[in-house]
């Protein structure tokens, strides 16, 4: 493979994951605007993006058959064909079930985007170079979620439609479009390594990272999604200021990933996790007891850096559990990760209803516990050492 042809692809599973990114996590920004137009209460709007985090977790499942059955270049034309479609639908469509609809199609369209965004940068790098380039890839979903909730703040702070934030974010898609068509693919054939990988037992220590992965992106996406909400209604602050304090958490939770990938691999990954998932469980605690708004900028910007590492992190070291690096782990831990997404206002949109915004974020900071004690019981049967993957990254 050329090395142009290797940027190409790299550059496909970059925005694959800014494409992800935007469309998550503008939710918490446009959902009020969208509630209004469809004249319902926000706790019920909540529930209909739920269709899109189902698509989301739905194609990244069904594309670990998928990619043997449809080159990715079909895929992610064919890919590019639904998105217009799906956007066009959100323009014109003006009814809660071609809304719904709608949101399902581009949660399928950048779900197996992000699935194939992951298998190109598993397949493409190897070693030390593929838990960095995993991490910098990761970056671009902040990147989106630190541009994106500034774009659609501006844009309905100028009584601009909701859906031409979507319009936006479908220029992401764009761009991946043009490049699938000038890139050659890597064909997909199974080596002897990753047989011996599926072949080899996954043990106690990737489950207790499937878990930790899943309650980390759900605590998570409880606590982003709510924000704006809680601190609008019960706070006193601007929509704007609302998106700023989303755009300075993905701000840091960007540059904290650049950072991480350049310092992670001195220390054992098992350790860097825990101590992570510890720093931001107790941040996200102050965030949510902290009443002056002027501090709330500053501890979501800490909070943010924190915990930028600790989702990549986790698809490492489960990646490191047997001696061969398997990409159906790292996609295995994807999953789970997306059925975090998934059960967002699932779990959160009745505790809303009931108890306030500020529940859900409380919630969401329980969760972050949960992935604090799951990375402390990995520490007792991790094979990562075992393996010799301890100083390798």
């Amino acid at each position: 493979m050329t090395d142009r042809n290797r940027i190409l692809l790299t550059w496909i599973s970059f925005l694959s994951y800014a494409l992800t990114g935007s469309l998550i996590i503008v939710t918490g920004i446009v959902m009020g605007d969208i509630a209004k137009f469809f004249n319902l209460p926000i706790s019920s709007m909540s529930n209909t993006f739920t269709f899109l985090n189902t698509g989301v977790l739905i194609s990244i499942f069904l594309n670990v058959w998928l990619m043997e059955i449809i080159s990715l270049k079909k895929q992610l034309i064919f890919g590019f064909i639904l998105m217009v479609l799906a956007v066009l639908g959100l323009m014109f469509g003006h009814n809660l079930a071609i809304f719904s609809s709608s949101m399902f199609v581009l949660g399928v369209v950048s779900g197996i985007t992000m699935s194939i965004g992951t298998y190109l940068i598993a397949r493409l790098y190897h070693g030390k170079q593929r838990g960095s380039r995993l991490l910098f890839t990761d970056s671009f979903f902040s990147m989106a979620g630190m541009i994106f909730p500034l774009i659609s703040a501006a844009l309905l702070a100028h009584s601009v439609a909701w859906y031409w934030v979507y319009v936006a974010i479908g220029m992401i898609y764009l761009a991946i479009f043009i490049l699938a068509l000038i890139c050659e693919f890597p064909v997909l054939v199974k080596s002897d390594e990753q047989q011996q990988a599926v072949k080899e037992k996954w043990g106690l220590g990737i489950l207790f990272l499937a878990i930790a992965a899943l309650c980390y992106i759900l605590g998570q996406m409880a606590f982003i999604s709510w924000i704006p909400e809680y601190v609008t209604k019960s706070l006193g602050m601007s929509l704007s200021e609302a998106g700023q304090l989303l755009s300075y958490f993905w701000g840091a939770y960007m540059l904290g990933m650049w950072g991480f990938s350049m310092i992670m691999k001195r220390f054992d990954i098992q350790y860097f996790v825990l101590v992570l998932s510890a720093l931001a469980t107790g941040l996200m605690f102050w965030f949510n007891m902290d009443k002056n708004t002027e501090h709330l900028l500053i501890i979501i910007t800490v909070l943010g850096f924190f915990s930028s590492a600790i989702y990549t992190t986790i698809i490492t070291l489960a990646s490191q559990q047997t001696k061969e690096a398997s990409p159906r782990i790292v996609n295995f831990i994807l999953l789970c990760g997306s059925i975090g997404t998934m059960l967002t206002f699932v779990v959160t949109s009745p505790i809303v209803k009931s108890y306030g915004a500020h529940a859900a974020m409380l919630t969401g900071n329980g969760l972050y516990g949960v992935v604090f004690i799951m990375c402390l019981l990995v520490s007792f049967v991790t094979k990562h050492r075992i393996n010799g993957h301890s100083s390798s990254h």
